[in-house]
């Protein structure tokens, strides 16, 4: 009676360096590197997590949401000041101030007022 169940493939210390090595290449992809190694990137990918001495609990555990007290913002005693418009036609001149906050409005009414 044979078995048709596979055994898992380990690999020597020295393959797995090499392979990492490969991978640390610029511009190497670790799935075309497991590839010319007949390994499956799956099992590269955990290789590098464990070579950086991290397990994925432990990467998973490092990236949890940490509050920071943040100071309140400053109140700006600086007042924004205020729009200031000179019409001149010929000898007229009007001089027009308007709040920042209607900005629209003064568009508005400055567009009627010169039709």
């Amino acid at each position: 009676m044979t078995s048709d169940k596979k055994t898992r493939r380990r690999y020597s210390e020295t393959k797995k360096a090499q392979v990492l090595a490969e991978c640390s290449e610029p511009g190497a992809s670790v799935a075309k590197v497991a590839m010319a190694h007949g390994i499956n990137a799956n099992v590269v990918h955990r290789w590098r997590q464990l070579s950086q001495g991290q397990a994925p609990a432990e990467l998973a555990k490092a990236r949890e949401f940490i509050a920071l007290p943040l100071p309140a913002p400053a109140e700006s005693a600086a007042v924004v000041p205020d729009v200031r418009v000179e019409l001149r036609r010929g000898p007229v001149s009007i001089m027009v101030t308007w709040p920042v906050s209607a900005a629209a409005e003064l568009a508005a009414w400055t567009r009627e007022l010169l039709r």
